[in-house]
């Protein structure tokens, strides 16, 4: 389901910087086909990029993961790597036509190695 999470430097240097607690994730892209080879619409596409569960860590804010109450074993993820977050989650928003989110350090449930494979249920 998923593509590639490629950003060029072009919006690389358009990024924001996540304030706070914030984690700024980069949206990888979904594939035009299905597992089965059918042609996905771009209504469709749109509709799993929305409630996209996949996403490439950009950036953490400062106050990320530093409350060692919360996060005793430290933080949860760390820049580069792939996390799975809940649908629907942080504030979507569009640099050069890729879509990124910013969503709360406790919103990462997991980091895995690859996101291909992985689809929502």
């Amino acid at each position: 389901m998923y593509a590639e999470t490629e950003v060029s430097e072009k919006t690389v240097k358009k990024l924001p910087i996540p304030s706070g607690y914030k984690v700024l994730i980069a949206m990888p892209q979904i594939e035009d086909t299905t597992e089965g080879g059918v042609f996905m619409p771009d209504e469709l596409k749109n509709s799993e990029e929305t409630a996209s569960i996949i996403g490439f860590v950009m950036k953490v804010g400062e106050s990320a993961y530093s409350d060692k109450s919360r996060f005793p074993d430290g933080p949860w993820c760390k820049e580069g790597d792939f996390v799975i977050f809940r649908s629907y989650s942080g504030t979507r928003f569009k640099i050069h036509g890729k879509e990124f989110r910013i969503i709360n350090d406790d919103t990462v449930e997991a980091v895995v190695d690859d996101p291909r494979g992985y689809t929502r249920v």
